[in-house]
C-alpha cells in the first residue's frame, strides 16, 4: 500500500510541478504581450505627431502625393515624413510645402540613392 501512497504523493507533486511551469508561462506571455501594446501604441503616437506635422508642412495637394507614395511603399512615405519635419526644424523648408517642393525633395531623395554604383572587382 505505501507505493499507491507514494505513487499518489509523485503525481501529486508532478501536478504542482506542471500547474507552476503553466503558470509562469502564462506570466510571461502577459508580460510579453503588455510589452506589445506598449510598444505598439508608442508607434501609433508617433505616427499621429508626424501626421499632424504633415497638415502644417505641407499643402494638401502635397499630402496627397505622400498618401499616394505611401500606398506604394510605406517605409519610403514614412521617411520621407521625418526629413520633412527635420527640415522644418532646422528651418531648411518654408511653410507650407508645396506639390512642386515636394516632388524637388523626393527627387533629391531618390537621386541619391540612384547615384551608388556597384563595382565588381
Amino acid at each position: 500500500m505505501t507505493t499507491a501512497a507514494d505513487d499518489s504523493m509523485e503525481l501529486e507533486a508532478f501536478r504542482q510541478r506542471r500547474q507552476m511551469e503553466l503558470q509562469q508561462q502564462l506570466e510571461q506571455q502577459a508580460k510579453q504581450q503588455a510589452a506589445a501594446e506598449a510598444e505598439s501604441h508608442v508607434q501609433a503616437q508617433e505616427q499621429q505627431a508626424l501626421d499632424q506635422a504633415m497638415k502644417t508642412i505641407l499643402t494638401s495637394e502635397a499630402r496627397s502625393r505622400l498618401t499616394n507614395i505611401s500606398l506604394v511603399d510605406a517605409n519610403k512615405a514614412d521617411l520621407m515624413k521625418r526629413q520633412l519635419v527635420s527640415l522644418h526644424e532646422q528651418q531648411k523648408i518654408s511653410i507650407p510645402v508645396s506639390d512642386e517642393q515636394l516632388k524637388r525633395i523626393l527627387a533629391s531623395l531618390s537621386k541619391s540613392r540612384r547615384d551608388a554604383s556597384i563595382r565588381r572587382m
